[in-house]
């Protein structure tokens, strides 16, 4: 009786686990089949939901304006709900401006190639005006959310062609310039993947924006193309710019709060990381255009190279800078032609007032952490006497500066304001002003083999309240000519 027990109790053990294992196979085959479908998705969109401009009109041969019938599929795509419009592989899409609609996926397979026209008229005027900077965009999109532009293609805004003239340091651009893409009170924006190049003025613009994602994009602009900034998020908050490449003939990353859209609030809660920048202004800048606050922002594992400034803190108006992380990044920076603003500086934060009947904002709670620096100048920080830079510390930094290039630049350069620069005296690893409440921690300043002789102390500091070493190490540039360190209050 006991072994038949046994045995009943052994057949139903096997039934059971028998069971559990089709069970578990259908469910493995139904998450494969999931995973599939969805890798699918982003390689060939679904039927039903995609459009392609083609079969509207577009002919993809890189002559014919393609914009009447880019425009057309996205009006249908947008009529039904949203979905793809698509631009196929392997053709070269000429087109003058477009406009992206409400809940609609501009998707550029592999090989295609999106050219904006090289006629200024093909592009027409921005819904929303703003007296400042072009007036004209090749992508456009007002109030319209859950906006994506994916895909493995290329946007070329034709740069070059709105030129009129290259010298040795700079291309001289036509009066007129349109945006790459510009869009102002668009929530929920992707932009994954996707080339833009040549851009002829800023790459990508987006304003007034709530809940932001670009994720492994290229941007790829000539460094002598003037104003050709890489993104710039005005008045945008919730954004996330992650693993990405920028070469920029101006800034390559902005966060700026320009005085015609206030409305928008601030910029905040920001986050970039995994980037590499390239640009002949600043790598990293917030400002200058400050009519807003800049807060909870973070700025990590970013490498900066061939950049005329590394990180730039630039505040010339009212709006205040707080809670802001810069860690884990490499910068070297170096001089270019006195065109482009800047003098080879790694880290510079100043807040100054842009005019004699203006204010300046506050800046305070800024942490560099685990930074090393190699530049053709030192460190700047520079606040005003009412109102100084507050609460700054470089825990782990390395400051190391050089000469490789062939332009002589002492002094440090405060465009624009009322005042433009500061000459006349030797330049410091670490030169601050009007400063209150300043740690260096496990800093240190290091001078290269090509030192120019206007370098001095490791640190200038004037007018600083509370400045706090903890182990920090730097000597002058020329210690027979000099002190390491200066500290006064004038």
């Amino acid at each position: 009786m006991l072994k038949k027990l046994k045995s009943g109790l052994k057949t139903a053990f096997l039934a059971v686990i028998t069971l559990q294992l089709l069970m578990f196979g259908s469910s493995c085959c139904f998450i494969q089949n999931v995973i599939d479908a969805t890798r699918c998705k982003d390689i060939r969109p679904f039927e039903g939901s995609t459009y392609n401009i083609v079969q509207y009109g577009a002919k993809g041969d890189g002559l014919t304006n393609d914009a009447t019938a880019i425009q057309k599929a996205i009006d249908t795509c947008a009529a039904a709900g949203g979905g793809r419009v698509l631009l196929p592989g392997g053709k070269t899409y000429y087109s003058g401006s477009f406009v992206l609609k409400p809940n609609i996926e501009l998707y550029l397979e592999n090989g295609a190639v999106l050219k904006g026209s090289v006629n200024i008229a093909d592009f027409r005027t921005n819904e929303v005006q703003e007296g400042f900077g072009s007036s004209c965009g090749f992508i456009s999109a007002v109030n319209a959310d859950n906006i994506r532009i994916c895909g493995g293609g290329v946007i070329d805004g034709s740069g070059f062609d709105f030129m009129r003239s290259e010298t040795e340091d700079i291309y001289r651009p036509k009066r007129d310039r349109p945006y790459m893409l510009y869009t102002v009170g668009c929530n929920h924006l992707t932009i994954k993947g996707v080339t833009f190049q040549n851009a002829p003025f800023w790459t990508i613009r987006l304003i007034g924006s709530d809940d932001v994602l670009i994720d492994g994009i290229r941007i790829l602009n000539s460094l002598k193309v003037p104003n050709c900034d890489g993104i710039d998020l005005d008045h945008t908050r919730n954004a996330r710019i992650a693993n990405c490449h920028i070469e920029a003939g101006d800034d390559a990353i902005v966060l700026k709060n320009e005085d015609s859209f206030r409305k928008y609030g601030p910029c905040k809660n920001i986050t970039v990381t995994g980037c590499t920048l390239v640009s002949t202004s600043s790598a990293f800048k917030l400002g200058t255009g400050s009519f807003g606050d800049f807060r909870n922002i973070v700025v990590n594992n970013c490498v900066i190279y061939g950049s005329h400034r590394g990180i730039s803190i630039q505040v010339r108006d009212t709006g205040d800078v707080e809670n802001v992380l810069f860690s884990n990044i490499i910068v070297e920076t170096q001089h270019f032609a006195d065109i482009w603003w800047g003098r080879g500086e790694p880290i510079y934060i100043t807040s100054l007032r842009r005019t004699a009947e203006t204010e300046a904002g506050r800046v305070r709670n800024i942490r560099f952490e685990n930074v090393v620096c190699r530049g053709e100048n030192g460190v700047l920080v520079y606040g005003e006497e009412d109102k100084p830079i507050e609460d700054i510390v470089f825990d782990n930094v390395r400051i190391e500066i050089d000469k490789w290039t062939k332009w002589e630049k002492a002094g440090y350069d405060l465009r624009p304001g009322l005042i433009r620069d500061i000459e006349g005296q030797s330049n410091a690893g670490i030169y601050c002003k009007y400063v209150k409440n300043m740690t260096l921690r496990d800093t240190e300043v290091v001078w290269g083999e090509n030192v120019p002789e206007y370098f001095g102390p490791a640190l200038e500091a004037y007018n600083v309240e509370g400045l706090d070493f903890e182990r920090f190490k730097g000597e002058a540039a020329y210690p027979d000519k000099g002190p390491d360190k200066i500290i006064e209050w004038r």
